[in-house]
Parts: structure tokens; sequence; C-alpha cells
């Protein structure tokens, strides 16, 4: 279903993973992607990847944690498509083990900037471009880490609350601006992250965690890009958490109470 031709989407993260899936699931419905990343060899695999598919994308080297960068994002979107109508605010990284409190400073302090920090700069850097174009949809990469009480990475979970957090606060851009911000919450998915979570675990740990796995399986990057294409394709929803497990559809969990 080629639905979204004509729009233009900007992917933080797109170099791999979810961000990777995302775009070309968006170029499948017809939408020109752009790629922001820091990897620039895997930025431009996922061009390639979304080109072979038929479709039409670009990439622009970008650190989240840099404002000058997440201008020139949105710039570069702008110049070489013509609008911005899509954001994936897909960004991110996990702190390792040791977890808080032992883990070093300046590695929580990363996960903050870029988990968190970045996020809330990328939107405020998207928010004009898409004020120009009469609205938009925007879809942060939160998590299930966002939802409860996740302990083995509790600078992880703290940074994904935030990000659920924001996109419950930023609803009332759908009336002022009719850009609807949401977030996606996937549990365990099948990518670097975990992998790379797993590997800097002490043995006992590591044991212990995948039996946890065991009981719930990974998902696949393409399912958690199905439900980012649903949340951009609703227009009706905004300031929703949309969560994504294994074995279930994708479902929208709501806020314990809200101030307004």
């Amino acid at each position: 279903m080629r639905d979204l031709e004509g729009r233009v989407a900007l992917i933080t993260g797109g170099s791999s993973g979810i961000g990777r899936a995302t775009a070309i699931a968006l170029a499948e419905a017809g939408a020109a992607v752009v790629i922001a990343d820091i990897d620039d060899a895997g930025a431009q695999e996922t061009v390639r990847l979304v080109e072979q598919a038929g479709g039409r994308a670009a990439s622009v080297h970008t650190d989240v944690t840099r404002w000058e960068d997440l201008e020139r994002m949105v710039a570069f979107s702008v110049e070489t498509f013509g609008r911005l109508d899509i954001f994936h605010n897909n960004a991110g990284i996990n702190t390792g083990w040791p977890r808080f409190p032992e883990v070093p400073r300046e590695r929580w302090g990363k996960t903050v900037a870029v988990n968190l920090t970045a996020v809330i700069g990328a939107i405020q850097a998207v928010v004009p471009a898409m004020r120009l174009g009469g609205g938009g949809a925007i879809v942060n990469s939160a998590s299930l880490a966002g939802l409860v009480a996740y302990e083995m990475e509790p600078i992880y979970a703290a940074t994904k609350h935030g990000v659920v957090g924001l996109t419950r606060a930023l609803a009332f851009l759908k009336d002022e601006a009719g850009i609807r911000v949401n977030c996606v919450c996937p549990s365990f998915v099948d990518t670097q992250l975990p992998r790379r979570r797993l590997e800097s675990m002490p043995p006992e740990e590591r044991e212990r965690w995948e039996a946890v796995l065991s009981r719930m399986p990974m998902l696949a990057p393409a399912e958690v890009a199905e439900a980012v294409l649903e949340l951009v394709r609703d227009g009706s929803l905004a300031g929703e958490a949309m969560a994504v497990t294994y074995g279930q559809p994708p479902r929208l969990v709501p806020a314990a109470m809200s101030v307004r």
C-alpha cells in the first residue's frame, strides 16, 4: 500500500536495526527517506537497500548529541526532497555492564545524552519544518523499559521513561500545529543493542538474562517498523505509547493519569 506517496521521512539511527527496517517500510509505502546517522557506512547501506526496493533515499552524517547536526539533518531533508512530513526519532544506545550505580559516570551520561537529550533536541529541530508543511507525524523510539521497572539497565530505563513522558506531554502539538507525536515501546528486539548488552555481562548475569529472554523471544525489527507505520498513518493518535511485544498485536498503553 503506497499511501505515503509524496511524503518525506527522516530517521535517526537508521543505519541498522529498527531504523533500517522502518526506512524500508516507509519507502515501500511511497515515502522518500533520509537516513541521519553517525555510522556513514551503515546509513549508505540502508540507502542502497531502500533504492534496491524501488524507493528514494539519501543519508546525512549526524551526531544526534550535536545541535548543529540536528539542524543540518532537517535542512538536508528539505533541500533534498522539498519538505519534511515524518520523523522517526530512533537513535539510541545502552549503558552496558556494570549497571548503575557502578557504571562510570561518563558512560551513563552519554546514554542520557543520546537517548533523552538528543530526542528532545531533535524534536525541537524538526518542528519548524513540519509547521511550514502544515503538520506531520513524529514517532519516538521508546521501549517497554519506559513503561515498567527494568532492573537490567536503570539508566536506560530512566531515559525511556523520559521519552514516554515527553511524548505524552507533547500531545498538544496536534491541535496547535497539526503535528502528532507518539512513541513505540518494543520489548527485546533482535538488534545489536541487546547483543552488546549481554556480551558486556559477567557469565552468571548473562545466564540469568538469557533465561528471561527464553521466556520472551526477541522481536524482529520489521515488527517494530509495522507499529511505527501504524502510528504514522493513524491521524487520530497523539501523545500515545504503543507497546509491541512478542506474540501480541501492538496496543496502546494508557497513561496512569492526565493533568490538563
